[in-house]
């Protein structure tokens, strides 16, 4: 992984190599393993600006990733490279939005993305403002847009077809929660091969609401709204909160 500033210091440039574990059956990047490579080039971001997570630590707050929405121009395959470019882009209230445009070696682009994401309180575990001295290096890209929207606000699935998911080691990260990636390839798995072996995401959202434990088992639900677009939610089997709500469309 090689990484670079761009010609405006608040814009980050990193390059990752699509390896053989990044991606399915076809040589695809995986989805998750894209979103994976967003979320890292975040942190970079965050980390070389002075507000990542040890950063805002200071102020007794960490960072969530709230909300997610990624189009998908042309998947990446084996042995090409991503050129992820980043940047922290505006304010919605408590969201902090950051965009990303991703390209292959060639510079074509394949993706693009707008994340909204929360500061949290490690007391009170609420969302807070970050101090406004640094309020500056959070708005002065605002009219720079990979997507010109906020990212999708999703609403709650009523109905659809139901499969139980529990959280197990291989889901769980350092913070000892489900990690957002894994989130993706629950919805995923819950195609049939030929379906997924013959289609490719053009676009994803989801929205996380609430930590997943381990040992967590999760109803997720799956609603069929159009033609090769799905609605998922995924509730606790125990306790029936939401605990995230995603978009796919193929």
């Amino acid at each position: 992984m090689t990484t670079s500033t761009g010609n405006n210091s608040l814009i980050l440039q990193t390059s990752y190599p699509v390896t053989s574990a990044d991606t399915d059956m076809e040589a695809r990047v995986r989805a998750s393993s894209l979103v994976n490579m967003l979320i890292q080039s975040a942190i970079s971001s965050a980390d070389s600006l002075g507000f990542g997570f040890s950063g805002i630590r200071q102020q007794q707050l960490f960072w969530v990733l709230s909300r997610l929405t990624v189009e998908i121009y042309k998947p990446l395959m084996w042995y090409q490279e991503a050129r992820v470019e980043t940047w922290p882009k505006d304010i919605d209230g408590l969201l902090y939005l950051r965009d990303f445009s991703i390209t292959d070696s060639k510079n074509n682009v394949a993706a693009s993305a707008v994340s909204g994401w929360l500061a949290i309180d490690l007391s009170t575990k609420r969302p807070k403002r970050i101090e406004a001295a640094h309020e500056e290096l959070f708005t002065s890209l605002k009219d720079r847009h990979a997507l010109p929207a906020a990212p999708d606000k999703l609403a709650p699935v009523s109905e659809g077809e139901t499969f139980l998911v529990r959280s197990t080691y291989f889901d769980l990260d350092l913070n000892k929660h489900v990690t957002s990636t894994r989130y993706i390839d629950w919805m995923m798995d819950t195609f049939p091969l030929d379906f997924v072996r013959s289609k490719y995401p053009r676009r994803i959202s989801i929205n996380f609401m609430k930590e997943t434990m381990p040992g967590v088992s999760i109803v997720l639900k799956r609603m069929l709204e159009g033609e090769n677009r799905y609605s998922f939610e995924g509730t606790s089997e125990v306790s029936g909160n939401a605990h995230f709500r995603g978009k796919i469309e193929f």
